[in-house]
């Protein structure tokens, strides 16, 4: 069983702790780190991609709605929030929440919320078997792409451009469910492209200091510096 990783977001130390200790009689929670701040937690999820997050609404400068919109598409699968306020139930909801936890909570309030946290993840970990094949739906067919012929993907607003040979084809995904879902053999350049790592051909240090991905096709795509690091060691170059 892979256990499950934990963040616990507040600025209060009391707060953070009593989670942090009721998150560690679970046996299957591995891994708990505490932010006490917005801008420490939008660092840590994207550093470590926890699998649930406990996010306060109230903080100072940088507040838990904050956090979300910072990370854009690239949020944790399960967030509860929690707060003393109640009066942002429905926000939180409308964000993604999978709960609400109004301080003070007793613990079988906690633990039925962790309860539904767990299925959840469970669940996802049950569907992560990387597709074979993406479907796209056209005006009046369906097309049906194998995930290997795919060679990049590209941000394309509330949709992703899937580059296939010379074809491209508009996907109803968000770029962080397909970073998820297509498996190992991808992996994101920059915060608008994901490569087919056999796609690619090499790796060009410009001029001014960028680097750039190759593809076999031709095709030269930027590589940020946040991704740096991970591209090079997925492709034995680090």
């Amino acid at each position: 069983m892979t256990r499950i990783s934990a963040l616990v977001v507040d600025d209060e130390p009391l707060a953070r702790r009593n989670l942090t200790l009721l998150l560690s009689d679970d046996p299957e929670i591995g891994s708990i780190e505490e932010c006490a701040s917005g801008a420490e937690a939008v660092a840590a999820i994207q550093r470590r991609q926890p699998d649930l997050l406990f996010l306060d609404v109230q903080m100072p400068e940088c507040d838990g709605f904050d956090v979300l919109e910072l990370l854009g598409t690239d949020l944790p699968r399960t967030i509860i929030f929690v707060t003393a306020h109640d009066h942002y139930a429905l926000r939180a909801f409308e964000a993604g929440a999978l709960d609400y936890l109004l301080k003070p909570f007793d613990d079988a309030r906690f633990t039925r919320m962790l309860a539904r946290a767990k299925e959840k993840i469970a669940l996802h970990a049950s569907r992560q078997q990387a597709p074979r094949r993406l479907v796209v739906k056209g005006l009046s067919q369906l097309h049906f792409i194998n995930v290997s012929d795919v060679d990049w993907v590209e941000a394309a607003d509330y949709y992703s451009c899937l580059h296939v040979g010379r074809e491209t084809h508009l996907i109803r995904r968000t770029m962080a469910e397909l970073e998820r879902d297509l498996g190992d053999n991808f992996t994101r350049i920059h915060r608008s492209a994901i490569v087919n790592l056999d796609r690619v051909q090499g790796l060009e240090l410009q001029s001014n200091g960028e680097h750039e991905i190759i593809l076999k096709s031709g095709r030269c795509l930027r590589l940020s510096r946040r991704y740096r690091k991970q591209v090079r060691e997925r492709l034995g170059a680090a």
